[in-house]
């Protein structure tokens, strides 16, 4: 007997036992496919939210094709999954980092998936003039900061929200853009598809518009192309393309404050500048008008058609690779 109920008893901690990693098991597999869904990033203390889309991992051919020119020869390029704002960032929601609206004291955030430990966050110095030149606030794109502020942007996020987001790479914006095409856009080269898909010099009032009102890209991110062109976290090299024929998620930096890379082609643009592999970089003429002396490390006064979007790598870089994200 003494047999029996013990062979029962070992029976029903065997059944408990499987259904309990049963349930992790289908638990994890959910979390799992989960992952990469797009999520609404609530703002503490407001009702504004950034939408991220999410980028499925992948290998893709980085430039131009048939290009053998320093600029734009192609190199294979093997991207990490992540997810990347389905908005440029707009002017009311850049403003609440202007105002440090959802900053708080403390030195270690806890509200979202991860423990962001900082100090505190410089926020931007008041412009002297309208940085948005009077093209519209609510819903249109920011424009004019440098690449400077909107890294630092991307770290006070982290520290309001406790998710880590930094600018993307050149290599994930490009990817991002091409949403798993190999043309020159993401869609036919038509001018009724740069229509249909952009805001540029022949249609955009010589002026930034609403974001959002063009059709979005097949992995559904809008403004990839024109609007207003957009930071990217990289320095910018000319040859980069010929020394880097194979690499994963790759990512060229330097700490001179300029070239800095940015991308897609803006309201002003040509369609020809608006291709998905269109490279811009910084010089001094962003900051031509700007009477400080040294000038300014949050404004530009001549780069009304530079604005920028976020991403949030699946994969959390190191704390050094963080700093070199924020601080550059």
């Amino acid at each position: 007997r003494d047999l029996h109920l013990s062979l029962r008893r070992q029976r029903q901690m065997c059944i408990r036992d499987s259904y309990f990693i049963s349930i992790c098991f289908i638990l994890l597999i959910s979390q799992k496919n989960n992952v990469l869904e797009k999520y609404s990033q609530d703002l503490p203390n407001t009702k504004l939210s950034i939408d991220m889309i999410p980028i499925p991992e992948g290998i893709f051919t980085m430039g131009k094709k048939n290009d053998m020119s320093l600029n734009f020869s192609q190199n294979e390029v093997k991207i990490s999954p992540f997810w990347i704002s389905k908005y440029e960032i707009t002017w009311d929601i850049y403003q609440l980092f202007m105002e440090q609206v959802t900053f708080t004291e403390d030195s270690i955030f806890k509200r979202g998936d991860e423990i962001i430990e900082i100090d505190g966050i410089s926020g931007p110095t008041t412009p002297y003039i309208d940085m948005s030149f009077g093209m519209g606030i609510e819903g249109f794109p920011a424009v004019n900061m440098t690449h400077y502020a909107a890294s630092k942007f991307c770290e006070w996020l982290s520290s309001s929200t406790g998710n880590y987001y930094r600018l993307p790479t050149e290599a994930e914006w490009e990817y991002a853009c091409r949403a798993g095409t190999s043309s020159d856009y993401s869609f036919d080269n038509s001018i009724d598809s740069l229509v249909r898909y952009a805001w540029f010099n022949k249609n955009s009032n010589k002026k930034y518009q609403k974001v959002g009102q063009k059709n979005p890209n097949d992995w559904g991110v809008y403004d990839m192309h024109g609007n207003v062109s957009e930071w990217t976290a990289d320095s910018y090299f000319a040859d980069i393309y010929k020394k880097r024929k194979k690499s994963v998620n790759p990512f060229e930096f330097n700490e001179n404050k300029s070239p800095k890379v940015y991308r897609g082609g803006s309201w002003l643009d040509d369609s020809i500048k608006l291709t998905s592999y269109d490279r811009k970089y910084s010089t001094s003429s962003l900051q031509k008008r700007d009477p400080q002396i040294p000038k300014s490390k949050w404004w530009n006064t001549d780069a009304p058609f530079i604005g920028f979007r976020i991403v949030r790598p699946l994969n959390t870089d190191s704390d050094d690779k963080k700093f070199i994200f924020w601080n550059y």
